[in-house]
């Protein structure tokens, strides 16, 4: 299984190649678009601000190249939120796979704290990415969400109902964090892995 890691300007992707290894295998982490697009898998993680990411994307080329892959692609944090149309975030264009835009959370209670951070609980699974599981509950750090929408396949609430997770076609992504989400996050990336 030859697994590929987009490597661009975000931060915590070395988690994400760290959990993959303890799944028996050895990720490649790569900008290059021959490697991406060979890969068996694609996942797409990591930490960062939406402008500044897509602008490294521009710049080397690999904004059609991710979204021409027709292997399983898996969309981590951001990567979830630039696979959307458009992000309120430096008020950008991203990749457009996702016919959604992102929006930041606005408070509603003097208890809502932005960034959302910690442990929730994700509902409403429908999608072989959560095989074996049942509402887990998940990592999340994130001032920014994806409504939900048609394509939502996992649902979590914070200030409001949103996309814990969507789909479409041979992309998945989640908004929450697998890598850092226990033995729940150690399955989905199973599943994800095993996907055919």
């Amino acid at each position: 299984m030859n697994i590929a890691i987009v490597k661009y300007n975000a931060g915590n992707i070395y988690s994400v190649v760290n959990a993959i290894k303890r799944q028996g295998l050895s990720p490649i982490l790569t900008d290059d678009a021959e490697t991406l697009m060979k890969a068996d898998r694609v996942i797409f993680p990591g930490q960062g601000e939406a402008s500044n990411a897509m602008r490294y994307l521009h710049e080397h080329n690999l904004v059609n190249v991710i979204r021409s892959l027709r292997q399983p692609v898996l969309g981590i944090c951001i990567g979830q939120q630039l696979l959307c149309r458009h992000s309120d975030e430096g008020d950008v264009d991203c990749i457009g796979v996702f016919d959604v835009d992102v929006k930041r959370f606005i408070p509603q209670r003097h208890e809502d704290k932005v960034p959302a951070m910690g442990w929730n609980n994700i509902t409403d699974l429908k999608s072989p990415l959560f095989r074996g599981l049942e509402n887990p509950y998940v990592y999340f750090v994130h001032s920014y969400y994806v409504p939900l929408c048609k394509e939502t396949i996992a649902t979590a609430d914070y200030i409001l109902p949103y996309s814990a997770s969507i789909q479409k076609d041979n992309f998945y992504a989640c908004q929450f964090h697998p890598e850092k989400s226990g033995s729940a996050g150690e399955i989905i990336l199973r599943n994800f892995i095993e996907l055919t």
